[in-house]
């Protein structure tokens, strides 16, 4: 869950593509090939130290044909449904609806949710849309603000921007005709 929340790789390129022998611990790389994700496209990230130890921990004693995410007993892990489920019900991120004559309907935190988390937090994060894209693997622009959703919090923070940009040193100057120029809070 972590690498998909960090660069939002899709479930189908951690699952049932990624092997050992994409991961370089001594770049700390992760090398996603072409044709083994969703745009077809291939694609290279530097691994985080939290993303580093966990994927070093899943790849140990695995040759570098064997699948990065098994089970304890080695078959690889192509669903985690049940246990998804369960993870977000105990940390209070979803439940199960009871309808009647129907199964019942999952309300809460799905594992595409992540990819969503990951584009904003890189864009928070001063990570440049460009580069954002190529780490998730984004091919149009369009698509990629989709995933970039604006919060109550982003409002709030821009309402403090716009704030502070009230309280700065405005300076006029007469050659310019009145025009404005914000030098900086006082």
């Amino acid at each position: 869950m972590s690498v998909a929340y960090t660069f939002g790789f899709r479930k189908g390129e951690l699952l049932c593509e990624m092997k050992v022998d994409q991961l370089d611990c001594e770049t700390r790389t992760i090398r996603l090939d072409p044709g083994t994700t969703k745009n077809n496209q291939g694609r290279v990230v530097v691994m985080t130290g939290e993303v580093y130890d966990l994927l070093r921990a899943c790849v140990e004693g695995k040759g570098p044909d064997d699948f990065v995410f098994t089970r304890k007993d080695g078959n690889v892990v192509r669903n985690f449904r049940g246990a998804w489920y369960a993870l977000c019900v105990k940390a209070g991120l979803g439940r199960f609806v009871k309808r009647e004559g129907k199964r019942p309907k999952w309300e809460g935190l799905i594992f595409h949710d992540l990819r969503r988390s990951a584009v904003r937090n890189m864009v928070r994060r001063g990570v440049s849309e460009t580069v954002a894209m190529r780490i998730s693997g984004h091919k149009t622009r369009d698509v990629f603000a989709r995933y970039n959703i604006t919060s109550v919090a982003d409002l709030a923070d821009a309402a403090r921007l716009i704030e502070r940009g009230k309280n700065a040193k405005i300076l006029r100057f007469p050659e310019t005709n009145g025009s404005e120029l914000a030098t900086g809070s006082e």
